[in-house]
């Protein structure tokens, strides 16, 4: 399973929601008069032929009217904490830094998997720190899916099943992940493209799936009369 790609495509998808629940800390000023734009993943090179490093989503948000200086915030996606590297994501914030000759840059991590990751660096000697670097970090599992249900941020409501939840309440997040798909997203291809993410993070069993039908029956018909519509027109 590439979560790279689910989670490039959610944002790239939702680059103002993307941000907004990310990264929320920062990104209470991207307001309507903001232009978010994503720029190039593969930075770089020193010289021809050297390896590149790669970002997972880096976004330049712009306001035309100068009433802010731009920004770039650089989010990656960590599937498992414990490969996570505090140092690789440094060398990204500086190339971007230097690329765009900008020091208004703000890394985001948003871990799938595992809670234990290094989140701050210090490089210094034994009387001063000469760099240190961190991060705003969104640890998905640590969150209460509870207090996102109903949450009109979608990028929110289609992680509702990456948080932490009981067993017992699956078909109930799945549920409010759908719901605010169904509601949040007026587009039918990407309702049925985010729906696959939804049941991919879900992972709802056969009877699950059936208690789903039988509770929410009104969600569950307008996602079946979608799909249907599409595997007519040979989508």
């Amino acid at each position: 399973m590439c979560h790279d790609q689910n989670f490039k495509n959610l944002i790239l998808d939702y680059p103002r929601q993307a941000p907004a629940f990310f990264a929320a800390a920062e990104a209470g000023a991207i307001d309507d008069r903001a232009r978010v734009i994503p720029i190039r993943q593969e930075q770089l090179q020193e010289r021809l032929g050297e390896r590149f490093r790669e970002l997972d989503v880096p976004l330049l948000v712009e306001w035309p009217d100068g009433r802010r200086a731009a920004e770039i915030f650089v989010i990656e996606e960590e599937t498992e904490a414990r490969r996570f590297s505090i140092h690789r994501l440094a060398h990204y914030c500086l190339d971007l830094a230097e690329l765009f000759e900008t020091d208004r840059v703000i890394p985001v991590v948003v871990f799938l998997h595992g809670s234990r990751y290094q989140r701050r660096l210090h490089l210094g000697g034994a009387q001063h720190n000469y760099l240190e670097f961190r991060y705003l970090g969104c640890d998905l599992p640590s969150l209460a899916s509870a207090d996102y249900w109903e949450s009109d941020n979608l990028v929110a409501r289609l992680n509702l099943p990456n948080m932490g939840f009981s067993p017992a309440d699956r078909v109930e997040v799945y549920a409010h992940a759908v719901r605010g798909l169904v509601t949040l997203e007026p587009d039918p291809e990407r309702q049925l493209k985010y729906l696959d993410f939804v049941d991919i993070y879900a992972r709802l069993d056969e009877n699950e799936l059936m208690e789903y039908r039988r509770r929410f029956p009104r969600e569950e018909a307008v996602m079946s009369s979608f799909a249907e519509r599409f595997t007519r027109q040979g989508v």
